[in-house]
């Protein structure tokens, strides 16, 4: 299941990947997920959209 609210992505990530979700981190999925000609956004774009690319975007922002 694909989170849709900043609560579910979080828990997501924290309670079942196991991610420690510091600014730092955030701060480097951001310079991976704002970059559209890295292959890594590529790939995340055409399994989940681009809309859930925004919403992960505007999530790391909130971290």
């Amino acid at each position: 299941m694909t989170p849709q609210t900043f609560n579910d992505w979080t828990n997501c990530l924290v309670n079942d990947c196991k991610i420690n979700l510091t600014k730092e981190f955030a701060q480097q999925r951001l310079a991976v997920y704002r970059d559209n000609q890295n292959a890594e956004t590529q790939k995340f774009i055409s399994l989940y959209g681009e809309q859930h690319l925004n919403n992960i975007i505007q999530w790391f922002n909130q971290i």
